[in-house]
């Protein structure tokens, strides 16, 4: 049998179809013909089940051979075969008018998320990397014969009686010169581990050597044991991962076990994980792990793992999960969830819609679950995860109304509430005037430790509100709770966050406080500090240095990506100087005779307030060392 003839397509070279879409992928070959020669295998067990076939299907595998000095990669299967029927039907015909379907449907898509096996293309991936390819075949039908096919990617192929004993299809794939660095052993090694780790059937590459005792227990002259070499077939993939088994087979160490295998270059140990494992109404398996966030957006993305049947798609998941979801680590495995779309086609799939609804409700159930069971190790684990619940509670609604019940606040002195408990706990102390209950925050004990004492010597509760996401939170907090306001510990002087309807009255006359206000302005930069003048306790600070709530949330929410903010991070930084008319040295400034002496006392106290806030800084740090070195003299 001979047989010549020309494929039907309109394309005078299959070459422009498969790199239009697939140039920068070009390693993506070896996992189409891998993934074809595994679903080949696959057939053959079913056919042998349903009783069609009666052939052995004990040793089943699939090979990678590379051959550097004939330039050639062979895939190896010994699945159903071919025969000259079913090459003519499956690859004469379809897959190249699926290339036509698949460059008209698809030519808008996203290039990196176009897969092209989808549309019976997978095949002629080959021949992004290779310059001829052939296919040696037999089917494991009685009496079936061997078939040669061979084409050099032109419409033109060869189709005759091939010489193949056993039953199953050779692919090999003669490299072109451009695509040469695929005949290298890493870099073959490197691509299967990145899609192949974990396909259902063994995938032998080449052979190991391992050292091991000798089996007779032969001795060298020193009495230890002779190692020898022994080789073995190098199996690449683990076939049974342990998102395809049920839960209920699994314990603590099974789970850590497969984090390590999945993530050998990770040296700390996931949290806890999520076991998924739904039939119906869609197929989704996989297993998520939450990592240790601690205050980290960026680095942690693109660690979750998106399979079909055991096949590696890719590790971005952005249009499949909420975003939210990208920061934890792990697998999912779905076929329901389509792959050559364009990302607004994927939002909108019904089976992808409600696989990410499962899969945050999933998040909030356990995150609920560990709250309610332990509460005190949810605690001690809520600094390596409140990123995670924070960012989900801004960016998905859903997620946000489950996780109010179990989102933390952890106060000044180390005790966590959670939100309504916390409101409860200073609704009536921490009321203002006007009705609100304000909540009093310091993302930086330590920076803000004069205002947190201001605030705590009052009795008033203050909350350890840190992170990038705060300025965002608190926002949201507030528009769901209109009955309540945050307020950073160093936006405004303790009496003005929470003002009373009873005030302190100032020493100074107003003439006095106009007096003063105009000395302390002739000293300051106008630009960025406005003078307030402020009656407090004479046991305050003489100075502070506040920044407006609102304007630095803005700034704050701006750097965080909040496209509505702009105009608010393009402005300068400004400050309120709060001036305690009751304090004496303020007082003193007023009562100095000598212009020096009251400048002096002036930039003293100005740099003592800007020194807690850790704004002072070069030039000016050297002339406060100096001038109080000579005040102490």
């Amino acid at each position: 049998m001979k047989k010549k003839g020309n494929i039907n397509v309109t394309s005078e070279n299959i070459f422009p179809i498969i790199k239009q879409f697939l140039y920068s992928d070009n390693e993506i070959f070896l996992r189409e013909l891998v993934s074809n020669a595994v679903d080949a295998t696959q057939k053959l067990k079913t056919l042998k089940t349903i009783g069609e076939l009666n052939t052995d299907i004990k040793n089943l595998r699939v090979e990678v051979i590379l051959d550097k000095s004939e330039k050639t990669i062979t895939i190896r299967d010994n699945g159903v075969g071919m025969t000259a029927k079913e090459v003519d039907k499956y690859i004469n015909q379809i897959a190249f008018s699926g290339a036509e379907e698949f460059v008209n449907k698809y030519k808008d898509a996203d290039k990196k998320n176009s897969i092209i096996g989808h549309f019976g293309l997978g095949f002629y991936s080959a021949f992004m990397v290779a310059e001829e390819v052939e296919i040696i075949t037999k089917s494991q039908q009685p009496k079936s014969k061997p078939v040669k096919w061979t084409c050099d990617g032109s419409p033109n192929f060869t189709m005759k009686d091939g010489n193949k004993k056993d039953a199953g299809t050779d692919i090999v794939l003669h490299i072109s010169e451009d695509s040469s660095e695929f005949l290298d052993e890493n870099k073959l090694s490197t691509i299967l581990n990145k899609y192949c780790k974990f396909l259902p059937v063994e995938i032998k590459f080449g052979t190991k050597t391992e050292k091991i005792d000798h089996p007779k227990g032969e001795k060298d002259k020193e009495g230890n044991i002779i190692k020898i070499d022994k080789v073995s077939d190098n199996i690449i993939n683990n076939t049974k991962p342990a998102w395809t088994k049920k839960p209920s087979n699994l314990n603590e160490e099974h789970y850590k076990n497969f984090y390590r295998e999945l993530y050998p270059m990770e040296f700390t140990e996931p949290l806890f994980h999520i076991h998924l494992n739904v039939d119906f109404p869609f197929n989704l398996t996989g297993i998520l792990y939450f990592p240790k966030l601690k205050n980290n957006l960026e680095v942690q993305k693109n660690k979750i793992n998106l399979y079909s049947n055991q096949v590696f798609i890719t590790d971005n998941v952005e249009n499949i999960v909420p975003e939210f979801l990208t920061l934890l680590h792990g697998v999912i495995d779905s076929p329901d969830i389509p792959l050559n779309v364009s990302r607004s086609y994927l939002q909108a799939d019904a089976n992808v819609k409600k696989i990410s609804g499962h899969i945050t409700k999933k998040v909030a159930d356990k995150l609920s679950r560990m709250f309610k069971k332990d509460r005190k190790d949810f605690e001690n684990k809520w600094d390596d995860v409140k990123v995670f619940i924070e960012y989900g509670m801004l960016t998905e609604e859903k997620f946000f109304n489950k996780a109010k019940d179990f989102a933390l606040y952890k106060n000044t002195q180390g005790k966590y509430y959670t939100f309504n408990e916390f409101i409860e706990k200073v609704n009536k102390s921490q009321k203002n005037k006007d009705g609100k209950t304000i909540i009093l925050y310091t993302n930086d004990g330590n920076e803000q430790h004069g205002f947190v004492k201001n605030a705590t010597d009052k009795g008033y509760e203050v909350l350890e509100l840190g992170g990038p996401l705060i300025s965002h939170l608190v926002s949201k907090l507030e528009s769901t709770n209109t009955d309540i306001q945050f307020a950073r510990v160093d936006a405004d002087i303790i009496d003005k966050l929470i003002e009373k309807e009873e005030s302190t009255i100032s020493k100074l006359s107003e003439k006095d406080q106009e007096k003063l206000k105009k000395m302390i302005e002739e000293n300051i930069d106008k630009e960025k500090f406005t003078v307030q003048i402020q009656n407090m306790s004479s046991n305050d600070a003489p100075i502070a240095i506040t920044q407006s709530e609102f304007m630095r949330r803005m700034k704050e929410q701006q750097q965080l990506g909040n496209g509505g903010m702009q105009m608010f991070g393009a402005m300068p930084e400004s400050y309120n100087l709060a001036i305690n008319s009751n304090h004496k040295l303020i007082g003193k400034i007023l009562s100095e005779k000598t212009k020096k002496k009251r400048i002096d006392l002036i930039n003293q106290l100005l740099d003592l307030a800007l020194l807690s806030q850790g704004m002072l800084k070069g030039e000016s740090m050297t002339k406060f060392i100096s001038r109080s070195v000579n005040l102490i003299k």
